[in-house]
């Protein structure tokens, strides 16, 4: 008896991935290209009786395969789960769309009822999603409850015919008698921007059943979100809404939150690296104040949010037992701030419920908040102008869909996924983005940013630097590796003014303030047409004052800025643009003749350097360190 039992298990062991209905190739690395090669899936899913999901994940299937796979799949009627992420790496992109054509029409033929779609990781771009249109609008996916096209590069298009999809189910599926009912939806990484969520949104009102959405890093701002968030609320059961590091501003921030107030089953919030400003962030706690009572995780975590605000958070799920985790990091909150909220949620006997405050980015300006609905104002309009342009990025994207039609191009592996956009980082830093850039970050940033530009290099300088984390070893060597490529190449341009990369520093770190007229030969690199500062006293004396001297000249008169230097705003100066800088000016590619133009304005007593005052010193010490040595 024992020794038929251990047979039995031995047998089962031995096939291939058998569990309840499902057949499993799941990880096996396998290359098919033709029929030839499946042969023996082919035999497995043919003999498998009552098949009802099929793992291809981590394969890569050619269209010959993928044909001999949908003729086994046309007599499977019971089929309902299709787990096919990252079947395609290192496949031409003009092989996808024939190859899930393909198996949607295979399943369709077969009556086939799905309840699981899973396509992520397959970067197949706006043409993939053309492959499985078909299938989306067929009854096949009548009974569809989850659909997953996380990393797929859909784009605006794409995400276009998705809706447009998804809404032609629902109408067809609803005058049988049987709606679509999607539960699930994650679309995570598909650049899908303003339009294509927006066309999401209008799919979402009209379904009405989803409990998860998952749509991170997809360039949304505003205007998408607030779509989005109209369509939420008629989705009353919802339990997880994901829509981390897209822009929301307050504008989206008080729509979604204003949306929450109808969701009463929500359980998780991820509104991380949105950008949900001190007033976003107040009108979220008037919600979960006033709802949301079986909240277990509340994201608001780099979004700008000040003292005041973040402690409105945290008062407000003072009552919500089911809480599991408030994230607050990476905010505007200070020392006094975190040690504020710290003691508060202790003070509720929530204390361990609070994340780590660790990336605090410290308190802001004190007329940071003056500046709040003028700066919202300018990148409102920034972002209008963005939107007019998404119809010639679309047009764009569908020439490179042509000619990867044509064979030149290869699907994205999933192994080295496509890197968040770029401008996110760069419009709103935070350590975990730098990360994700992935080991060519310097190149992408690179391709970016005008480096030839001195102001916008020393821009992109800061924006880098204020990510900085002596204590985080990856972060720290990103930082410090992109700045080096960065600035070396930037440095080593012929075109390039070091000149006016260094004075363009000192402006956005407060450390010069007004626009001066003076020319002395011993400083007149640091006053090119770049510069956004002259200095008065214009007479070339036989004994040209020296740095220190000239720092400390008080006659000064504005001028009349032009329209770049306008734009040119010092930033919330924190300890990293200086750690950064010590390394910079030990760097060789670094003009030596600036460091004691830096040295002089660094021992300067500046309000802007006050929260530095330790990596101040340090730059200050390396800077006399650096110039005794020249």
């Amino acid at each position: 008896m024992a020794t038929d039992i251990v047979g039995q298990l031995a047998d089962s062991l031995a096939k291939t991935g058998v569990e309840e209905g499902e057949l499993s190739y799941k990880g096996q690395g396998r290359k098919l290209d033709d029929a030839q090669s499946v042969e023996t899936m082919v035999k497995e899913i043919q003999d498998f009786e009552g098949l009802q999901a099929l793992r291809l994940e981590g394969n890569t299937i050619g269209v010959e395969a993928a044909q001999a796979i949908a003729k086994a799949l046309k007599t499977k009627s019971e089929f309902k789960c299709c787990y096919w992420s990252d079947m395609f790496t290192g496949r031409l992109r003009s092989e996808i769309p024939p190859a899930l054509n393909s198996l949607g029409d295979a399943l369709m033929l077969a009556g086939a009822k799905l309840t699981v779609l899973d396509l992520s990781d397959n970067a197949f771009g706006p043409d993939g999603v053309k492959g499985i249109e078909k299938l989306l609008k067929s009854s096949a996916c009548y009974t569809l409850q989850e659909l997953r096209l996380n990393n797929c590069g859909m784009g605006i298009g794409g995400g276009k015919i998705l809706a447009a999809s998804l809404s032609h189910c629902h109408k067809k599926s609803t005058a049988e008698g049987a709606p679509l009912s999607l539960k699930v939806f994650v679309a995570g990484r598909n650049r899908l921007e303003n339009d294509g969520a927006t066309a999401l949104a209008q799919a979402f009102q009209l379904m009405g059943s989803l409990e998860e959405v998952h749509m991170p890093q997809n360039g949304i701002n505003h205007a998408g979100v607030t779509a989005l968030a109209s369509a939420m609320q008629h989705n009353t059961k919802l339990r997880i809404l994901n829509l981390n590091d897209n822009t929301f501003t307050e504008k989206g921030a008080i729509a979604m939150a204003r949306a929450l107030k109808h969701l009463r089953s929500i359980q998780v919030i991820n509104f991380g690296d949105c950008l949900v400003r001190p007033a976003g962030a107040t009108a979220m706690a008037e919600t979960v104040s006033e709802g949301l009572p079986i909240l277990k995780e509340l994201n608001l975590s780099f979004g700008e949010i000040t003292e005041e605000a973040a402690l409105a958070v945290a008062h407000a799920v003072k009552d919500k037992d089911q809480l599991q985790k408030l994230d607050l990091n990476g905010n505007y909150l200070g020392d006094n701030g975190c040690k504020a909220l710290k003691d508060i949620m202790e003070g509720m006997n929530m204390g361990d419920l609070l994340g780590s405050l660790s990336d605090d980015e410290g308190e802001p300006e004190e007329d940071e908040d003056d500046d709040d609905d003028e700066d919202e104002d300018d990148e409102d309009e920034e972002k209008d102008d963005e939107e007019v342009d998404e119809e010639e990025i679309e047009e764009e994207e569908e020439e490179e869909d042509e000619e990867e039609s044509s064979g030149n191009k290869f699907s994205t592996p999933v192994c080295a996924p496509r890197p968040p956009d770029v401008s996110s980082f760069l419009s709103f830093p935070s350590p975990d983005k730098l990360l994700k850039l992935g080991a060519k970050r310097a190149i992408l940033i690179e391709q970016e940013v005008d480096l030839t530009d001195p102001t916008k290099a020393a821009e992109t300088f800061l924006k880098i630097a204020s990510v900085y984390k002596e204590e985080n070893i990856d972060v720290k060597n990103a930082v410090l590796d992109s700045i080096d490529a960065l600035l070396k190449k930037a440095f080593s341009c012929p075109t390039f003014q070091g000149i006016g990369f260094v004075s363009a520093l000192l402006v956005l770190l407060g450390l010069i303030k007004v626009c001066l007229i003076y020319i002395p030969t011993l400083l007149t690199f640091i006053f090119s047409l770049h510069s956004p500062i002259v200095v008065q006293h214009c007479s070339l004396s036989p004994n040209p004052p020296t740095c220190a001297s000239f720092v400390s000249m008080s006659t000064v008169h504005p001028c009349v800025p032009t329209q770049s230097e306008n734009k040119v705003k010092p930033v919330l100066v924190v300890p990293g643009h200086l750690h950064v800088l010590e390394h910079v000016v030990q760097q060789e590619y670094f003009p030596k003749e600036s460091v004691a133009v830096l040295e002089a304005f660094m021992s300067r007593n500046n309000k802007t350097l006050q929260s530095c005052g330790n990596a101040k010193n340090s730059l200050l010490s390396t800077l006399q360190s650096v110039k005794s040595k020249c």
